[in-house]
């Protein structure tokens, strides 16, 4: 990441947790603990990773990702 003091230090985990918040919590009645557990889970595995487009890597997921462009910038 960049030097201390740098706005973009944080940038992807506030992005992510902005993303759950208004994707899950905001979205969902949970009256325990793990329930809330279950649901975030199953977003962040079953959603955010597997299907959820991300503009950073070129509109794909990051499975997606990982399995077709990543291994052209390892050749590199």
């Amino acid at each position: 990441m960049g030097r201390g003091g740098s706005c973009f230090e944080n940038a992807a985990a506030e992005a992510f947790f902005s993303s759950l918040e208004w994707e899950v919590l905001s979205r969902h009645e949970m009256s325990t603990l793990d329930q809330a557990q279950t649901v975030v889970l199953d977003w962040c595995y079953g959603f955010y990773n597997e299907q959820r487009r991300h503009s950073t890597i070129g509109m794909v997921s990051p499975i997606t990702y990982e399995t077709t462009a990543a291994p052209d910038r390892e050749a590199a």
